[in-house]
Order: structure tokens, then C-alpha cells, then sequence
């Protein structure tokens, strides 16, 4: 029933949102101010970003290092920033990345943006919080807006994330990724323990369309 549910409600809304996300469009959010171009992820109309940074709510932020990949518009990095946090924010697309300079001035906090896919051009570093939205599904993108939704047709992009993590991270490090029940997350989980990672679900939400799950990402004990 789910996923007829699911068909139904994507058959209906899915060209309304696409016409309305082809401007650029503001959104608000937790006292955070964005403008979201159309070659950038729109975190207000999908669960995944909210979800991830109402777990960060959880968390102290004074004084901390934190890392986001593929930050997008900026909505964790700036709200991260905005508790005290030192952040370093990267994404694949250099439209994004001018749109997350924006965002942070137009919100009064200095966060440091780095122009990488994963962790290619990212200095090995000790990060106290690593924040991740993924692409979640198998296909190989093609325009430079679908690497915030495809991982690839292997997920190419897991092997890279899990293979250089350990060179960002020690064993008291938070890292937090937020995937979805539409993606393969055995292969995920299989990925991380292939290099010494573990994946424990803290936290999920069920939607009539999908559940979610946000995941802690430790070094195998």
C-alpha cells in the first residue's frame, strides 16, 4: 500500500514542485535565512536535512572542528556555526558553494568552503563532528545537480566516503548520515565494515511516502 501511496502522491506533486523549484527561492528555517538557486538541493521540501539537524540539536557545538560534505545551501554548516561551532563545508558543485558563501554572510557567521568531491581536496584532519546528507540512489549522474542524488551505479560515492573517513575522525568523533529506505543501505552498511566502520541507527521517521533513518557512523571497537 506504501508504495502505491507513494506513486500517487509523486505522480501528483512531483511537477508542481519542479515548476516551482526552476527560481530561486528563499526558506527559513530555526532563525536560519537561505536562498536556494535551482541547481542547488532545496532542504525545505524534503525530509532528509531537517531530520539530520534536528539531531544535531542534541549536540553541544561550542569550540567544536565539524565537517559537512556536500553542504549544499548551507542549512547544517549555518546552524552549526551559529552554536560556535569552527565549520568546513564542501560540495562537488560550485554553485553551491556560492550560494552557502551567501547564505552564511547574509547569516552573520564565517564558515570555510572547500570545492571537493568527498574527501579529494580535503587536507587528512581531525574533525570533532562530520555531517553528511548523501546522494542516496544507483545511478551514475550526469549534470553536476545530480551528484547531490546519485551515488553512482556502484555507489561509488560510499567507497570513496567510507575509504578516507578514518583520516577525519578518532574515536570521539560524532558523524552523522541520514539515508532513506529507498536507497541500498545493506550495501552501505557492507561498504563501512569493509573498512572498519560501524553504522547504528539513533534516530527514524516514518512518512506515508518513506521511513528515514539517521545513522551514527563509529570506528569498529
Amino acid at each position: 500500500m506504501r508504495e502505491v501511496i507513494k506513486y500517487i502522491v509523486g505522480a501528483a506533486y512531483r511537477p508542481l514542485l519542479v515548476r516551482y523549484l526552476s527560481t530561486t527561492r528563499s526558506f527559513h528555517y530555526r532563525g536560519i535565512n537561505l536562498e536556494v538557486p535551482p541547481q542547488v538541493f532545496h532542504p525545505g521540501f524534503f525530509l532528509s536535512t531537517k531530520l539530520l539537524l534536528r539531531c544535531m540539536a542534541r549536540e553541544h557545538f561550542d569550540d567544536k572542528r565539524v565537517l559537512e560534505l556536500g553542504a549544499g545551501s548551507g542549512l547544517l554548516s549555518i546552524y552549526a556555526a551559529m552554536r560556535g561551532a569552527s565549520v568546513v563545508a564542501s560540495d562537488i558543485n560550485r554553485v553551491a558553494l556560492q550560494t552557502l558563501e551567501r547564505n552564511a554572510e547574509h547569516n552573520c557567521v564565517e564558515i570555510e568552503t572547500v570545492y571537493s568531491n568527498v574527501f579529494a581536496e580535503i587536507e587528512p584532519q581531525m574533525f570533532d563532528f562530520i555531517l553528511i546528507n548523501p546522494p542516496y540512489y544507483k545511478r551514475k549522474p550526469v549534470r553536476i545537480e545530480e551528484y547531490a542524488w546519485f551515488c553512482g551505479e556502484n555507489g561509488e560515492f560510499f567507497e570513496d566516503l567510507f575509504a578516507g573517513l578514518n583520516n577525519y575522525i578518532n574515536a570521539e568523533s560524532v558523524v552523522l548520515m541520514v539515508l532513506c529506505d529507498g536507497c541500498d543501505i545493506p550495501m552501505i552498511k557492507a561498504l563501512a565494515g569493509e573498512n572498519q566502520l560501524s553504522m547504528r541507527c539513533v534516530h527514524t521517521n516514518r512518512t506515508l511516502i518513506e521511513m528515514n533513518y539517521v545513522f551514527k557512523i563509529e570506528q569498529a571497537r
